[in-house]
């Protein structure tokens, strides 16, 4: 192996020594305390430690990293307290998630680390909002986000790279090809020579370098976020390299030629620089073993710390309240003058009002910005704001779902337009899998809220008219927000831009042209988990949000003689089951009307707890009304039958006359 010192000082060549070091005689103690049974898991970056220590070493210390499971030698590098990451790894509290996540699923704000899910395509997306931020702000950063050759295959790296090229951030996209993902080799996962060839597709700059040599990784590296924090835009990375041992563990390598296991052995990036240290007279034995015994002592040390801590306790609270980050609800009351105006309407009054709120305030979203959206709520939102807030983006929605997730950990807020709520569907997996556990799992906040334009009624068919709230309400993590009227949308969508967690806020867009009403023209807020009562009677509760509330009062003004409680939930999750327990306490029948399929609908959960909590307070059977067990059909004709509408008015009925 060859290296070149360049412009390097002895110091410097002997520190990148140790740094990869490190990470090298830690893994050593791990396997061992792993077969004792002292650690439960363990995946193995013996052989990769360059690539770890060269691209951390290059980075600013206020320039954040994404890492993954073979990439001990960022933690190290960043100076991460040792009796910490070893109480991580043994599911200690003094660990980084309290016990509730393993290995590098976590992140450090203080070390400007953010750790992976398994889920390993969305962190790259993140990578692109952290960038985003910086750039925004005009800081002068590289973000650097390591992934292997498997996760290339992955959707979210194509729209993670798309993103990153099309706005120029500076993002240091690292792949580690280490010639298997877990078992499968290479030529089992892509089709060309190089994965470094596939940013030419994004119209991006891309490099390979010998991942096993230090000075050749730490060198390039350096050189070219200098460059890119002098004119920011996105580099790919290809490090060839090799992973000496199972993909974790348990796997081990008997998949490996043995000729080939032999062949990366003799490029041990520790055993060869040592050498080339030694025949450059830069590191005498003395040294060498002053600095061994030094991480020996610092390993023991900070491993009795860990052991002698005492388990992670389950204190129910705790494990509850932490799932959301803490919210001080400030009420801002509304002024006193109010326009009449339609749904859609106020909504994008609340919005523009909350961007003047919020000057770090990011939309983000499928023709957006001059276009207005297909729904023209942000239409003006690019001449008052700029061009640079109101993000148009490219067809992926799991990228900018991430990509919001890296905002807010970067400090920011974001808010995301779904074009409709169908489309929720490929950004998926970062809402429920990173967004909606991150706070539990590390303390780090999604400060996102997606708006979400659904229902049916209009004649748009399966792909177009979906009310799918109950795939988010059953998903600790997440809040979710149904209004049914233009005041409550207003003040409902402001409160969620100020919540510091993820909010789905769904619009439903048969109401955003036919819904009219009184909205103060002010900035205002309104509570979560409470449901506003709009009628009120001793005979039976209605319980319902979105179209259901207009269908509810549409039967009733039929029917003048039915003496009800209407409920509009508003908010879903939190869920304000005081005023339902409350009103069925006092009527003693409850019917629940929702627009969503009734199968495992929110109506479902409601039943469930009024049964739990009044049943002895109830005169009849609580009935469920929903729509069709079907999709959502396309011709007027099959979707009136598919709606709730009419059956509803006759399980009402019904259910008075038990």
């Amino acid at each position: 192996m060859r290296y070149h010192i360049g412009h390097l000082d002895p110091e410097t060549l002997v520190s990148l020594y140790t740094k990869m070091l490190k990470p090298r005689m830690i893994e050593e103690k791990m396997l061992i305390l792993l077969r004792q049974g002292k650690i439960s898991k363990w995946f193995s970056g013996i052989g990769q430690e360059a690539i770890s220590v060269g691209v951390t070493s290059a980075l600013k210390d206020q320039e954040y990293i994404l890492p993954m499971h073979r990439n001990l030698g960022v933690f190290t590098t960043r100076n991460v307290p040792l009796n910490r990451l070893f109480s991580q790894w043994q599911g200690k509290p003094n660990g980084f998630t309290n016990g509730r996540d393993r290995s590098f699923h976590f992140g450090a704000q203080e070390h400007k680390i953010v750790g992976m899910i398994s889920h390993l395509g969305p962190q790259l997306g993140v990578a692109d909002g952290i960038a985003l931020a910086d750039k925004l702000r005009k800081k002068k950063r590289v973000t650097a986000v390591f992934t292997g050759e498997g996760a290339t295959s992955e959707g979210d790296f194509h729209e993670a790279l798309n993103v990153a090229s099309v706005w120029n951030l500076p993002v240091l996209f690292c792949i580690e090809n280490n010639g298997y993902g877990l078992s499968t080799p290479t030529d089992e996962q892509y089709n060309c020579e190089h994965l470094a060839d596939k940013a030419k597709g994004y119209g991006m700059e891309s490099r390979i370098i010998d991942g096993n040599n230090i000075l050749e990784v730490y060198t390039k590296v350096n050189e070219l976020c200098k460059a890119m924090r002098r004119r920011p835009r996105p580099v790919l990375l290809e490090f060839k390299t090799f992973r000496m041992r199972g993909h974790e563990e348990a796997s081990g390598t008997k998949y490996v030629p043995r000729d080939l296991m032999e062949k990366w052995a003799a490029k041990d990036p520790l055993e060869n620089y040592l050498e080339f240290l030694r025949n450059e007279n830069l590191l005498t034995e003395e040294r060498e073993v002053a600095i061994k015994k030094k991480i020996i002592h610092e390993i023991d040390d900070n491993l009795k710390l860990a052991f002698d801590e005492t388990p992670t306790s389950f204190n129910e609270t705790k494990e509850l309240n932490d799932v959301y980050k803490e919210y001080n609800y400030q009420e801002i009351s509304p002024n006193n003058k109010v326009n009449n105006i339609r749904l859609v309407d106020a909504i994008s009054e609340g919005l523009r009002q909350s961007m003047q709120q919020h000057e770090e305030l990011i939309i983000m979203g499928q023709d957006i910005a001059e276009y207005g959206g297909v729904f023209k709520i942000t239409e003006g939102f690019v001449k008052e704001f700029g061009r640079k807030r109101v993000r148009n983006t490219p067809i992926c929605e799991s990228g900018i779902v991430s990509a919001a997730m890296g905002l807010s950990i970067n400090g920011m807020k974001s808010v995301v337009e779904m074009q409709f709520a169908d489309f929720v569907s490929s950004g998926f997996n970062p809402i429920v899998n990173y967004l909606a556990k991150v706070h539990y799992r590390w303390g780090q906040n999604a400060d996102v809220v997606i708006r979400m334009p659904c229902g049916g009624g209009v004649g748009a068919g399966p792909f177009h008219s979906q009310t799918n709230e109950a795939w988010f309400t059953k998903t600790p993590g997440l809040k979710v927000v149904y209004p049914a009227f233009p005041a409550d949308a207003k003040g409902l969508l402001a409160t969620a831009i100020n919540d510091p967690n993820p909010v789905l806020f769904f619009e439903h867009k048969g109401l955003y042209r036919s819904i009219y009403g009184d909205v103060p023209t002010g900035y205002y807020t309104l509570p979560f988990g409470k449901a506003n009562l709009l009628r009120e009677g001793g005979q039976i509760t209605i319980v319902s949000y979105g179209a259901g509330v207009h269908w509810a009062l549409q039967t009733l003004d039929k029917y003048p003689e039915i003496e009800a409680d209407l409920l509009d939930l508003r908010t879903l999750q939190p869920l304000d089951t005081e005023s339902i327990f409350s009103s069925v306490k006092k009527t003693g029948k409850l019917i629940i009307l929702h627009e969503d399929t009734l199968f495992s609908g929110i109506a479902s959960d409601i039943s469930a707890l009024v049964t739990e909590n009044c049943f002895e307070h109830l005169d009849g059977p609580i009935r469920r009304v929903g729509s069709l067990e079907t999709p959502v059909p396309f011709a007027k004709n099959l979707e009136e039958h598919f709606l709730p509408k009419k059956r509803f008015e006759t399980a009402l009925l019904e259910l008075l006359d038990y």
